[in-house]
């Protein structure tokens, strides 16, 4: 059996306070507190009672699988149980994580994801992982092709269409401005077909910001968002208003990433110098910022979100 990470120093358990990966999950960061000791069972546990909640599923992997030790203890949960489903599919996610800090080779983690798609064909989540290697290091046929395995079996995916909206807003970024690129069409399509309720109706924004960060990256735009035409144009704005609006009559407290949707609506919203409807999305998202988009394009999230909030809230 590994040995336990050693404790996390003032510096990482300062930055594990102000971005945590769990958001809300409650349930979820006690089994990670558990799975960094050793104590697969928790784990076990938690995955036996999320079922097909699909999202549920994919966002408690994620995180579970960011845990520095995840693969060695993953391990020895197949050695106690040679056919769990779950903890295959959490050792394929805890490769990917490892293979994309340069510590894992892809073969291997493109195989643990293959296997744990083998023993739950109906499971989404190892396909998942694969689309978290492949958006990195895969070209453009893989990406797609491994996105339509996660469609397939959850057409709604929230975390599916986020990494597939980054790699998109990441072709022709030498292009400039181009309210036509490919990125939008695609966020307008997945948010159109997704039923009335389903928080895909925010990707459109999300699409929004992720061209941002390749635009402000390639010189195209100013490194400070706020001070970004992006957000201001007409189509900027219907989209932002299309999304503020569902978000007001159609917000589902339940869903394991709204979170994230709420981060990137509020920064949206401070780019657009909405303030008041900034101030409401703080509000909801109360002590759980996520780094993006934050930190876009090259930004300390951390004070940016702060200073964010404080000036929307007139606590600065």
């Amino acid at each position: 059996m590994s040995p336990p990470p050693p404790p996390l120093g003032r510096g990482r358990r300062r930055a594990a306070q102000v971005f945590d990966a769990a958001l809300d999950d409650a349930d979820l960061a006690t089994a990670r507190s558990a799975l960094a000791q050793g104590r697969w069972q928790a784990v076990r546990t938690l995955l036996a009672r999320t079922g097909d909640d699909w999202d549920r599923r994919g966002h408690r992997v994620t995180v579970l699988a960011e845990e520095p030790y995840c693969a060695a203890w993953a391990r020895d949960w197949l050695l106690a149980e040679p056919d769990s489903a779950d903890a295959a599919t959490l050792l394929a996610l805890a490769l990917v994580r490892r293979c994309l800090r340069g510590k894992e080779k892809p073969a291997r983690a493109r195989e643990a994801c293959a296997q744990a798609a083998a023993r739950a064909p109906e499971d989404p989540t190892p396909w998942l992982g694969l689309l978290q290697l492949e958006r990195e290091v895969g070209d453009d046929t893989v990406v797609v092709r491994t996105f339509e395995q996660v469609r397939a079996r959850h057409a709604e995916h929230h975390h599916a269409h986020h990494l597939m909206v980054a790699r998109l807003a990441e072709r022709r970024a030498d292009a400039g401005q181009d309210p036509l690129h490919e990125v939008y069409d695609f966020a307008s399509w997945a948010a159109e077909e997704a039923p009335a309720d389903s928080p895909i109706a925010v990707l459109p924004v999300v699409a929004h910001a992720e061209r941002y960060r390749v635009l402000a990256a390639a010189g195209f735009e100013p490194a400070d968002p706020a001070a970004s035409g992006h957000w201001t144009g007409r189509r900027a704005r219907q989209v932002m208003k299309a999304a503020f609006d569902w978000w007001l009559e159609w917000e589902h407290e339940g869903h394991p990433r709204r979170l994230v949707d709420l981060n990137f609506l509020a920064h949206a919203k401070v780019c657009e110098g909405r303030g008041a409807e900034a101030a409401a999305l703080f509000h909801r998202i109360g002590d759980h910022p996520t780094p993006a988009p934050w930190s876009y394009p090259d930004r300390d999230p951390h004070p940016a979100f702060r200073a964010a909030r404080d000036r929307a809230l007139g606590t600065g």
